[in-house]
């Protein structure tokens, strides 16, 4: 199983709650977190699941996200 951080446009809980629907219909909850301190706004994920597809999740939650090399 992959780790992966991606950069977000997410800046609240109220954010991650909008954004949380949508990523647990292609992960599971315990696969994801995010670290809203920092100001990239960090998602990290714990899954197999295709960089494209979290992308386009949170595309469709309304916010932008980008993969951390």
């Amino acid at each position: 199983m992959e780790t992966r951080k991606f950069k977000t446009t997410a800046k609240c809980q109220g954010c991650v709650a909008k954004i949380k629907p949508f990523l647990n219909q292609i992960i599971s909850e315990d696969q994801w977190a995010f670290d809203l301190s920092g100001t990239d706004k960090i998602l990290t994920v714990q899954s197999d699941c295709p960089e494209e597809k979290i992308i386009q999740a949170l595309q469709k939650a309304g916010f932008k996200a980008e993969i951390l090399k």
